[in-house]
This record gives C-alpha cells, sequence and structure tokens, in this order.
C-alpha cells in the first residue's frame, strides 16, 4: 500500500504541474494590468512603470514563467498585489474555512445519501421511492448558486424580518461581531449558525447524486446469490442489507468522492461569493478580479492538490469497502 501511494503521488506532480502551468498562462495573457488596479486614476507613468518593475510585471512572459517555477520549487508562492502580505500567509487564513465547509457539506451529503438510498432499495416502486427519487431530482438539477440566493432570502432575510422567527441563519460571514464578547459555548453556536445555509445549499445537491448511485447499486446487489443465501439462513433482513449487500454496493459510492471532489471545490466558489464565507472560493475570484496573478495561480495550484488528493483517497477507501482489492 505505502508503494502504491508512492506511485500515486509521484506520478501527480507532473499533473499538476500541468494545471498550474495553464493557469499561469491564462491568467498572464488575460487583458488588464494589475498596476493600473492596484494604483489610484490618473496616476504618473513613472510610478506606474516602477510598480510592475516591483512586482516583476516588465518581464517577458517566458521569464517570469521560468522565475514562477524557481519560487514555486523553494517553496516561495509569492506576494499578493491585492492583499500586500505574501501569498502563504493569505492562503493560511483562508484555506481552513474552505476545509471546514468542503469537509461538512461533504459528510452531511454522504450520509444523507447513502441513507435515502438505501430506504428508495429497500421498498422500490413505492410511493416513498417515487417521493423521494422526484425530491433527489429536484435538488440534483439545481443550480447550487441559486439555492444559496433562496436559502438566504427564507431562512435569513423571511424568518429576522418578516416571521420575526427566534431562530435565524446569517446570510454572510463566519462569525458576528460581538463574537469575541461570547462565552465558548455561545462562540461554537455563533459559529455553526454561520454554517448552516452555505453548508446546506452544498450537501443538498451533492446527496441527490449519492442517493441515486445508492439506490441503484444496492438494488443490483440485493439480486445477487450471496445476499439470497444470507436471506435464507433466517438473518433479519436489517443485517442483510447493512453488512452483506452495502459493503458490496459502496464500491460504486466510494467512486463518487474522487468525482465530487471538483464539483464541491468549484461550487464552493460560487457558495463562498454569494454567502460573503472568506475562503479560497471567494479568494481567487476576488483575486482574478483584481489580476493578483500569484494568488491566482497559487490557489489553483491548491485546487488541482486536493482533486488529486481526493482521487487517491477514493482509491484507498475501495481497499476499505472490498477487501477483495489490494493495492501490492
Amino acid at each position: 500500500m505505502i508503494r502504491y501511494l508512492f506511485r500515486r503521488l509521484l506520478g501527480a506532480i507532473p499533473l499538476v504541474l500541468g494545471v498550474a502551468t495553464v493557469v499561469f498562462f491564462v491568467v498572464q495573457l488575460a487583458p488588464g494590468d494589475p498596476a493600473n488596479l492596484l494604483l489610484s486614476p490618473g496616476v504618473d507613468e513613472e510610478v506606474l512603470a516602477q510598480t510592475r518593475a516591483n512586482f516583476g510585471l516588465d518581464d517577458p512572459l517566458p521569464v517570469r514563467y521560468v522565475k514562477w517555477l524557481g519560487s514555486m520549487a523553494r517553496g516561495d508562492l509569492g506576494y499578493s498585489f491585492s492583499h500586500g502580505r505574501p501569498v502563504i500567509a493569505v492562503i493560511g487564513d483562508m484555506l481552513p474555512n474552505t476545509l471546514i465547509l468542503s469537509a461538512a457539506a461533504l459528510f452531511i451529503a454522504f450520509v444523507v445519501g447513502v441513507g435515502i438510498g438505501i430506504v428508495q432499495a429497500v421498498r422500490p416502486y413505492s410511493v416513498s421511492d417515487s417521493v423521494l427519487s422526484v425530491v433527489a431530482l429536484f435538488f440534483y438539477s439545481m443550480p447550487s448558486f441559486w439555492l444559496a440566493l433562496m436559502l438566504i432570502l427564507v431562512f435569513s432575510y423571511f424568518a429576522r424580518n418578516v416571521w420575526e422567527l427566534p431562530i435565524w441563519f446569517p446570510a454572510s460571514g463566519t462569525r458576528s461581531p460581538d463574537y469575541d464578547l461570547m462565552t465558548t459555548g455561545q462562540q461554537i453556536a455563533d459559529r455553526l449558525r454561520h454554517l448552516v445555509l452555505p453548508v446546506t445549499a452544498l450537501w443538498l445537491v451533492l446527496a441527490a447524486g449519492v442517493a441515486r448511485y445508492t439506490r441503484g447499486s444496492l438494488l443490483e446487489v440485493v439480486g445477487q446469490d450471496y445476499v439470497r443465501t444470507a436471506r435464507a439462513k433466517g438473518l433479519p433482513e436489517r443485517t442483510v442489507i447493512l453488512k452483506h449487500a452495502l459493503r458490496n454496493a459502496l464500491i460504486p459510492v466510494v467512486t463518487l468522492l474522487g468525482l465530487y471532489l471538483p464539483v464541491l471545490f468549484s461550487g464552493t466558489v460560487f457558495i463562498e461569493t454569494v454567502f460573503a464565507w472568506p475562503g479560497m472560493g471567494k479568494t481567487i475570484v476576488d483575486a482574478i478580479g483584481t489580476r493578483d496573478y500569484p494568488l491566482v495561480m497559487a490557489s489553483s495550484l491548491i485546487f488541482a492538490g486536493m482533486v488529486v488528493i481526493g482521487n487517491l483517497i477514493a482509491d484507498v477507501l475501495y481497499a476499505v469497502v472490498d477487501p477483495r482489492i489490494r493495492y501490492d
């Protein structure tokens, strides 16, 4: 297993580097001058030239690429134009927020999705199966940014200003202005309240796909001979489904983990922008708007690395779900 992981990680280096290279040239060829965006309108041309020289923007494109590769090899991701500090410091502040948001959404999506898929597969073509299929298809077809706006409208604006409910969920940020004055328990509750809407906007869309995959896979497995044998032994139906059938049915579902990570990270770009969530998604959108090349390239590099790691985790989980799979 260790040798397999090492080979996969070693093979991922050219892939991540290739993604970063494509992003580098695409971003550099985009119209706009970061120096003009950083300085006030009408500034003297000499100041603009000096600013370009300070950030290395006056070098030819191939020279900038070679310098960027050299800096990245040394672990130096550059200096953020818009934030005025090293890129690694900006990412250190923003990345934990994205990881918390993504991990919570992914966990809830798979738990709820697998649960709904089991309910549907146990009673196929029943009223509950039909209703859950329609609901899953409804959310699966829904754009996450539109769902986010509707959640804000209903559970934040209407709940607080129209219905005057005692419980409402904040529509932006990660914590309240008086967060530092709260007790530890109040701080935890406040952070969870801020997480509810953005996480819900992500997991509802993802869980619908997981439920459909789980239902189809489980329906195929319950017809196998070993499942009929387990039933013939007199085992309870719960044991037959959860212990014998579900474990084999989860193999295609585990594949979704690797496929959902790119979808999840692209979804966080919209969700973080809608909810003003200070994470990597919102950071990369703001960096693109300000032509902050080092921050855009570093963020893209990290997103590519996360996708590679996610696919690697999915491959490892195959062996956990199915003991017959071995990586020697």
